[in-house]
């Protein structure tokens, strides 16, 4: 299984976005045109995206469904896609447009049999988005946390047909701080299915060492990079030659 990177595009009120750990008030703002921020991806290398509706992950309204559509029709890559996935005609409406799959975070925590129903009507194009504060699982665009801890949530869904688990550590986002590697480790050592890792990319160091997981035969399939990209903290080759070849030494 080839390790892969997703450049994300976090979507806010139409704006490409990143928060700083998932604050809606630490706000900064990339561009206004999502479309050609994808296409600027893509045509630097970017082979898939991840899309964040951060307004639909909050409070549940598809406030930017028409910059989702307009990357989906500007560009020719897997485009993975979180954010207000709560009910089976937004999955329906969201595979039609022609994303590849989707990541559904609040509902699946929330309703486990509901989630389970979804991902066999639905298999290998759902992931279960794991949001974690200190160990303990997140909801509800990071507004709420629970008792649950990630690493208990994601055994008990490991045995059901999912496209992958996207753990994000929080405390992380958007800090430029590194990943935690060591959650990461515990997470894809508990679970058979792929982990794709986010949160704390800073450097093409970064990337490598949460591709290195995957050489130890962990189940480590991905990893998600934000805003070291648009701080231009790394360039995108950089990142996708970490993502390649965990060994490669990057000045």
């Amino acid at each position: 299984m080839a390790f892969e990177l997703w450049p994300a595009i976090d979507l806010r009120d139409g704006h490409c976005v990143r928060l700083s750990q998932g604050d809606f008030a630490r706000e900064t703002v990339y561009g206004d045109d999502p479309a050609g921020m994808a296409r600027h991806w893509v045509e630097q290398g970017a082979e898939r995206l991840h899309l964040v509706d951060l307004d639909a992950a909050r409070d549940g309204h598809a406030t930017n469904r028409s910059s989702v559509r307009a990357i989906v029709e500007a560009v020719d890559v897997p485009c993975q896609f979180g954010g207000g996935v709560r009910s089976e005609e937004v999955i329906e409406e969201l595979l039609e447009l022609g994303l590849a799959r989707l990541v559904i975070g609040t509902r699946g925590v929330r309703e486990p049999e509901w989630f389970a129903e979804m991902c066999g009507r639905f298999p290998g194009k759902l992931c279960l988005g794991i949001d974690a504060l200190d160990g303990r699982v997140a909801t509800d665009g990071w507004q709420s946390t629970s008792e649950t801890m990630a690493v208990e949530l994601a055994k008990r869904v490991n045995n059901l047909p999912l496209a992958a688990i996207v753990y994000t550590d929080i405390a992380r986002d958007g800090t430029l701080a590194g990943p935690n590697l060591a959650a990461l480790r515990e997470m894809a050592a508990a679970v058979e299915v792929p982990v794709i890792a986010s949160g704390g990319v800073r450097a093409a160091e970064d990337i490598a060492a949460v591709a290195a997981l995957a050489s130890e035969g962990l189940s480590i399939a991905g990893c998600i990079v934000g805003k070291a990209l648009y701080e231009q903290r790394v360039t995108l080759a950089a990142a996708l030659a970490a993502a390649g070849d965990p060994s490669l030494e990057i000045s």
